[in-house]
């Protein structure tokens, strides 16, 4: 890192940062699939500098028919019968078709309640599913309750948990092959 970057003492500035650089160092490169927190994962992201290297593109797909039209995720999971938005099942399609339209090395989707309305008794304010999705493992998916300490609150534990599975999940990366260019 060069001496004129900034300071992160924000937890979550540093894990974007963290993201940055890792992914960066390394060559890979990420989309992110957002629904509860609205684009601030991407926008974590791309308050570092150095960023346009790393983060292709992010969806912010908030509506249900958001997540059909923009991330292929099957109509039918929005249906009476079907799981719903806040879901393993549409955590992973957003995951799995974010990473497959964008051409990148991982995708992070996110899908969740952050109130103050919308829970029900199965679903309460707090509850966030993750999907990640990348070319070396297999997609997978975990829930996460945050305590309802209010909107912003849910909405920063949800970032920062995506921001850590991202680096996390780096980690267990191959090394990239070497452009031919390069070689």
């Amino acid at each position: 890192m060069n001496d004129d970057a900034p300071i992160h003492d924000n937890p979550l500035s540093a894990l974007a940062l963290e993201v940055v650089e890792n992914f960066s160092a390394r060559g890979f490169t990420v989309a992110t699939a957002e629904s509860c927190t609205g684009g601030l994962i991407a926008g974590m992201i791309t308050d570092i500098p150095g960023s346009s290297k790393v983060l292709d593109r992010g969806y912010v797909t908030y509506s249900n028919d958001a997540k059909i039209e923009m991330l292929s995720v099957p109509e039918e999971f929005f249906d009476e019968d079907g799981p719903g938005a806040v879901s393993e099942e549409v955590a992973e399609a957003m995951a799995k078709n974010a990473l497959q339209k964008s051409s990148t090395d991982i995708a992070i989707s996110v899908t969740g309640i952050a109130g103050p309305g919308g829970a029900t008794e199965d679903k309460p304010v707090g509850l966030v599913w993750f999907g990640c999705a990348c070319d070396w493992a297999p997609t997978f998916t975990i829930s996460r309750y945050f305590d309802d300490n209010g909107r912003d609150a849910i909405r920063a534990e949800t970032v920062m948990t995506a921001l850590m599975i991202l680096i996390e999940t780096l980690k267990e990366a191959p090394d990239k092959e070497p452009d031919q260019d390069e070689a």
